[in-house]
């Protein structure tokens, strides 16, 4: 086994004809990993995904084994085959939050498609838009509009990865919602194996989407949330100007964060986590 790439909050090994991809319990907001773990975070992300893909089994993904996975990564890996990454993040939008509120505030409009006047933070749109960006491997990712990825990728990919984007996050967030739970917006990952596009990465889970409670959902305003924007709350609530080092995470705020991303998984899977 021979680690290849260490992310952001996760680590990618060769093993043999397969890759293992662990999820730590490091917590990045801003594009900053902060110094503080938050306890189970990666066993609580990979087994929600994990549930995920199998949700999604009928969509190609990159899912070898969820149980063969060594001792030492036990409940924070996924036996994944290697893929050809498509350099997209495809990101569907429901309701109007985070970037997308902050360019549709500055233009009208997110990624290029005009959405009607007078929405405010939190406001479902008429239907869930494909707002892709760039997958950039230092710094932040930028917006770009479905031409862009046209230009880039050809218009029979693009249009695929809008596809599959779209249906991915339609049935989640239809599932999600009879659970009490809205997602707002995802950001999935794509790749080629056999010819195929394939799903990657992980799945709608609470650091890749947005996680509101539905009971207490209020348009106009800052929404309560499962996801790791609680963290991304209160590292910008402390004056900290998003440049590396991040602050330290207060004890009352890394049990609170844990508790929101175990929230979100027992309310998803309907499992309790022991």
């Amino acid at each position: 086994m021979r680690h290849i790439h260490a992310g952001k909050v996760r680590d990618l090994y060769e093993d043999g004809d397969s890759l293992l991809l662990v999820a730590s319990d490091r917590v990045s907001v801003y594009d900053v990993v902060l110094p503080t773990p938050i306890p189970d975070k990666g066993a609580l992300l990979t087994q929600l995904s994990n549930w995920w893909f199998e949700f999604f089994a009928d969509v190609p993904n990159h899912v070898v084994s969820t149980t063969d996975i060594p001792a030492e990564f036990a409940g924070r890996a996924v036996r994944v085959r290697p893929l050809k990454m498509i350099q997209v993040e495809c990101i569907a939008r429901g309701y109007l939050s985070g970037s997308g509120l902050k360019e549709y505030q500055r233009t009208g409009s997110v990624s290029g498609i005009a959405l009607p006047p007078g929405l405010r933070e939190g406001d479902k749109l008429p239907e869930p838009i494909f707002t892709p960006t760039t997958k950039a491997s230092e710094g932040h990712d930028e917006p770009i509009t479905f031409e862009d990825v046209v230009r880039q990728e050809g218009v029979e990919v693009a249009e695929r990865l809008r596809e599959l984007t779209l249906a991915v996050y339609a049935r989640g967030a239809a599932y999600a919602a009879e659970r009490g739970v809205i997602i707002a917006d995802t950001k999935l990952e794509f790749g080629w194996y056999a010819g195929e596009i394939t799903l990657a990465d992980e799945v709608l889970t609470s650091d890749s989407s947005r996680y509101w409670p539905a009971a207490e959902w209020e348009p106009g305003r800052t929404q309560r949330s499962f996801d790791k924007q609680f963290v991304r709350d209160w590292a910008t609530a402390t004056g900290w100007d998003k440049e590396p080092p991040g602050p330290e995470i207060p004890a009352d705020i890394v049990e609170a964060t844990r508790a929101k991303y175990r929230e979100a998984y027992e309310l998803i899977t309907g499992h309790a986590w022991s």
